[in-house]
């Protein structure tokens, strides 16, 4: 068995979670600059999640629950998770964007993963509080996947990172294989394959022996 942890935003879904939530909150300008200086590494994660949250507050909760019913995998993501699980392996999603969202993109193709390790944004009131809280804001995924990997005796050589952003570099950097999805410049230095799809992403995995070849 493999330890296989996906990034969400950029890799698995090319949904937004923030961008989807900004759209809604009036503010999609001021996220999505944040969060390019986020993925470049201009701007520490947590700093720019906690500026992200701030902007969102007062955003009602229905209008939550439609951006995160707006999220969706990418082409083949739901049959590539399933194929893995299928081979025995341990399929995570690290991500600091936001749970219900990642599980709503799930659900809606029928998949799951085994792990989730995500943020959450807190609500009062009927509206979001303009606060984010979990544990990959301070915290960073090379500990989370160092974490799970020995939560299920997993060496680390035996685990594989997909990411995209300057975020990801933690986990890229320490897994035994790392795979950029579609990577910022910052991160495509460190990664042993890079890909733009889902299906070339599962032909990676074949060529290393995660998967079995078709």
């Amino acid at each position: 068995m493999r330890l296989i942890a996906f990034d969400f935003d950029g890799t698995l879904s090319d949904s937004e979670m923030t961008v989807l939530l900004a759209e809604r909150a009036g503010v999609a300008d001021e996220v999505a600059e944040i969060t390019e200086r986020a993925m470049n590494d201009e701007l520490s994660y947590a700093e720019s999640l906690y500026r992200r949250a701030e902007l969102l507050g007062g955003l009602e909760e229905d209008a939550v629950e439609e951006a995160y019913d707006a999220v969706r995998l990418r082409p083949g993501a739901a049959k590539l998770i399933e194929r893995l699980q299928a081979e025995g392996h341990h399929v995570a999603v690290l991500t600091g964007g936001f749970e219900r969202g990642v599980e709503r993109a799930l659900e809606r193709e029928g998949v799951e993963a085994d792990s989730i390790v995500a943020n959450r944004l807190p609500l009062a009131d009927g509206a979001l509080t303009g606060e984010a809280e979990g544990p990959l804001i301070e915290g960073t995924k090379d500990d989370a996947l160092a974490a799970l990997a020995d939560d299920l005796d997993v060496p680390m050589e035996l685990t594989v990172a997909i990411g995209d952003g300057a975020n990801d570099l933690p986990m890229l950097e320490v897994a035994g294989l790392a795979v950029g999805f579609m990577p910022k410049s910052a991160v495509r230095s460190v990664c042993d394959a890079v890909v733009a799809s889902m299906f070339r992403l599962g032909k990676v995995f074949e060529g290393y022996g995660v998967l079995t070849k078709r």
